[in-house]
């Protein structure tokens, strides 16, 4: 059973920047696509950004292409999302995610958001005006 707790959420400027940390245990993180996606209450969970099991492909949506990196540390099991530039719009709770069947790969760069078997609790992203 595959274990996921983010951490690194708070409170920021806009304009400011935040790193959020995904800790994976209990499955072979190294071989696992993993993602970011965010939501607002009353609204879907939206995608943010995906990295292949490699690390060397990533995907992000619109709304933070430019501003937000996801990066891996098959070592540690963990994955980051550096976000910069920070929008009031931003805020959410993000959650990160573990896809055991590698869909997003190396070599099939295609989003499926349905892969995604497990979820961490969510970290509180506020920020602010």
């Amino acid at each position: 059973h595959v274990q996921l707790v983010e951490s690194g959420g708070g409170l920021v400027q806009a304009g400011g920047s935040l790193k959020l940390s995904c800790a994976a245990s209990g499955g072979t993180f190294s071989s696992y696509a993993m993602g970011w996606f965010r939501q607002v209450p009353g609204k879907e969970r939206e995608f943010v950004a995906v990295v292949s099991w490699s690390g060397a492909r990533t995907l992000y949506a619109d709304s933070v292409k430019g501003r937000f990196t996801i990066t891996r540390h098959n070592a540690k099991g963990t994955v980051y999302l550096q976000m910069n530039s920070l929008k009031p719009e931003d805020t959410a709770v993000y959650y990160c995610a573990a896809d055991p069947s590698s869909y997003y790969s190396d070599y099939r760069p295609e989003l499926n958001v349905a892969a995604f078997e497990y979820w961490g609790q969510g970290t509180q992203v506020n920020v602010s005006s």
